[in-house]
């Protein structure tokens, strides 16, 4: 019996795409609404309810009430983020954006303190009964639909929660554990909308001086995870030279395709999920999600298997590069946020430092320049007054700056000093080494 593709075989489609309001009939007073991040947040899903909230302003029978979003960096702004709506609908944030940033400084959202590992389980505390509204690429012939670019913490709510998809053509049709058939939603509808577009940063010479330290250091064969940024777009570019690569990231950049094409990336050494890139998520430009389209060399998968530790422990020599804003001369790395004041949250750092921390012949680098744009240090004697330290002391590795390597762990409080005083720019070392003498590290 032949089992190739078809032409002639219609999709099992079993219910017809709604209306995006439809979901309000899904939506009771107090429903926990969970969204996912980035690109897959289904924008006219929301622009409904949020529709429904602003019609119900002053009418004194509110169709919505204490209607909580949860979700983690957010690329659309919108009315109910800075309050407008009162109570009827809220928002919960596990990683703050430039969106959501300035709403948290005002008060009107709440933000939530998480290891990117363990936001599923976090929100399924808030509710026995969440409904999941996504984007989703088309349904396939065999009825099933893909998260596309955000995995992430949505897709462990598969068969444990309701759902209600927002399809769009632009969203790329992704592999991994991210499929959900027609059966398991209890609605869907269609749009026209298209996925943002997040251009690379392009590295400048610190950058690209930073990265150099950090590739000399990773061997062929290892296994990699890095972000999004100058610093690891500067990173990527400079391991064009090494020999079968693989990745298990959380997040999955246009970075990752030039490594990829070039053979560089392969798989092939990986003790799980041999041959595959596997992520959580993705956020680059129209390039990426053209690349992810139906690609079987790359999977998605829920965050708390791809971040979690003992998982990633797993692989030998795992290599994570993760950026920080703020290092003290007990290797503390506040990279949430700046001057006591929230910038992000803790996202995935930890989870892949302590990873890295396990594996067999396992890196954790933790990079930043050596100075601000004003030319104040980033190596630090204490963090200030509400610094947060989102990579411990007792996890930190290898502290790089454009400047060099400050090996950490395993060293003495004197060790750590004398070496981050070494990385830090030459203009402040006299400063801080008489620094450390007052507090008596040196």
């Amino acid at each position: 019996m032949p089992v190739g593709p078809t032409t002639t075989q219609p999709p099992l489609i079993r219910t017809a795409p709604s209306s995006p309001s439809d979901v309000l009939e899904h939506i009771d007073p107090g429903t926990q609404l969970i969204v996912p991040l980035g690109n897959g947040e289904p924008t006219a899903v929301l622009d409904a309810i949020e529709a429904a909230a602003a019609e119900q302003l002053g009418t004194g029978s509110p169709r919505l009430s204490e209607v909580r979003v949860h979700q983690m960096h957010v690329l659309h702004d919108r009315p109910y983020l800075g309050g407008v709506y009162g109570s009827a609908l809220q928002h919960s944030s596990y990683f703050l954006s430039y969106i959501t940033r300035p709403h948290f400084g005002n008060g009107t959202i709440d933000l939530v303190p998480a290891n990117f590992s363990e936001v599923y389980s976090l929100m399924r505390m808030q509710s026995d009964d969440p409904l999941v509204i996504a984007a989703a690429s088309p349904p396939d012939r065999h009825g099933y639909f893909s998260l596309g670019v955000s995995a992430d913490y949505t897709a462990s709510f598969i068969g444990r929660g309701r759902m209600f998809l927002e399809v769009t053509d632009a969203m790329p049709r992704t592999f991994g554990r991210n499929q959900v058939h027609i059966s398991q939603v209890v609605g869907w509808c269609q749009s026209d909308r298209p996925l943002i577009e997040i251009q690379p940063a392009i590295p400048d010479d610190v950058d690209h001086r930073i990265a150099a330290h950090v590739a000399d250091r990773i061997p062929d064969g290892a296994t990699i995870q890095t972000g999004i940024g100058m610093i690891p777009n500067a990173v990527m570019a400079a391991l064009t030279g090494h020999k079968d690569l693989g990745v298990h990231t959380e997040l999955l950049s246009d970075g990752v395709v030039d490594l990829i094409e070039l053979g560089v990336v392969n798989g092939v050494r990986k003790r799980l999920n041999r041959t595959k890139t596997v992520g959580s998520l993705a956020l680059g430009t129209t390039r990426l999600h053209e690349f992810l389209h139906e690609n079987t060399a790359v999977e998605l998968h829920a965050v708390r298997y791809i971040n979690d530790p003992r998982i990633i422990a797993t692989e030998n020599n795992f290599v994570s590069i993760n950026a920080t804003l703020t290092v003290d001369f007990l290797g503390q790395c506040a990279s949430e946020t700046i001057d006591g004041r929230y910038f992000s949250s803790s996202g995935g750092q930890n989870d892949f430092a302590r990873g890295a921390m396990y594996s067999d012949g396992g890196q954790g680098f933790v990079v930043l320049h050596s100075t601000t744009s004003h030319g104040a240090s980033r190596i630090v004697p204490q963090l200030a007054a509400g610094d947060v330290a989102t990579t411990p002391k007792n996890t930190v590795d290898k502290i790089v700056t454009e400047w060099g390597v400050a090996e950490l762990r395993g060293r003495s409080i004197r060790e750590r000093t004398r070496a981050l005083i070494n990385v830090a720019h030459p203009d402040h070392r006299e400063e801080l080494s008489g620094q450390a003498r007052e507090i008596g590290y040196l």
